[in-house]
This record gives C-alpha cells, sequence and structure tokens, in this order.
C-alpha cells in the first residue's frame, strides 16, 4: 500500500495551528472534512473514536511521529491527511518526545487489513531520518505531497 492509496492532498496541514493532542486531532480530521472525505454530521464522533484508541495507548511511536487512527463506519474506504507542527505537540509520545509529524487514519470496520497495511507503510517509512527530516522541515502541503510521493516510489526505504 502506497501513501497515495490513503492520504488526501487537499487535506495536508502542513503548518498545524494547533498545541495540545486534543486540538491536532481535531484540526486535521476537520481538515478531511473540509476536503469531503469524512462527513461533517460524523466529525465529532471520529475525533471521540480516535480520542478513544489514545486512552488505549498514545499513537506517539517514537522519534518526533504520531499515528492517530481509528476505525469508523461512516466512511467507505481508508482515508488519511498529513499535519506538521514545527514546535511539535506533547502527545504523551512513547520516548517522551514532543511530535511534529502527524499521520491521522480513519478506515471502515470492515476493512481490517487496508488499516494495518497503511499503518505498516508509515511505520517502514518513518524509519527512514532523511524522509522524516525532510517532512518536518516541508512549509508547503505541495512539498509533503512530493516526499510522500518519493516514498511511494522507494526513494527513501526500500521496500
Amino acid at each position: 500500500m502506497k501513501f497515495a492509496d490513503f492520504i488526501t492532498p487537499t487535506a495536508i496541514q502542513a503548518e498545524l495551528s494547533s498545541h495540545t493532542k486534543d486540538a491536532v486531532i481535531t484540526e486535521l480530521v476537520q481538515a478531511l472534512a473540509d476536503s469531503g472525505e469524512i462527513a461533517a454530521d460524523q466529525k465529532d464522533d471520529i475525533i471521540a473514536s480516535i480520542m478513544k484508541r489514545e486512552e488505549l495507548g498514545s499513537t506517539g511511536i517514537g522519534r518526533g511521529v504520531a499515528v492517530p487512527h481509528t476505525k469508523h463506519p461512516s466512511v467507505q474506504k481508508l482515508v488519511g491527511t498529513v499535519g506538521v507542527s514545527t514546535d511539535g505537540v506533547d502527545f504523551d509520545s512513547l520516548d517522551g518526545e514532543r511530535v511534529q509529524l502527524f499521520f491521522l487514519l480513519i478506515s471502515p470496520p470492515e476493512r481490517p487489513g487496508d488499516h494495518l497495511r497503511a499503518l505498516e507503510n508509515i511505520s517502514r517509512q518513518l524509519r527512514d531520518d532523511t524522509f522524516c527530516r525532510f517532512l518536518k522541515q516541508s512549509k508547503a502541503p505541495a512539498d509533503i505531497q512530493q516526499l510522500l510521493q518519493e516514498a511511494d516510489d522507494n526513494q527513501f526505504v526500500s521496500g
């Protein structure tokens, strides 16, 4: 699975304005709603679902990265977005570090394989320090989209 299969380009946030875990999740879900990927009337329920997942354990996986995610019946296919926070956000990460890179995923409950493949792709690509450094330095959604495309083309990690 490639980033192009699930990341919504119009929802990419190169400069997150939020400074808390809840606010970042809300901002990214709002970006998906604004892009038409999720129904506006489902936004609050999706946010609540992601926060419930966070209560099980932070999706801040370390090295400045978090992958908040949930399964939700209102989506027909896996959708996601990327957000970058220049200053970083306290996300209760496993390593205690602030998070700068966010990959938010929402998938239909009946498609767990897609959800897992997307998480595997993200974690594999994020092992590449160069990819992470470039993402953190991105200043525009187009820059992030270009990096995701290069990752899809295996220009960072051999897949």
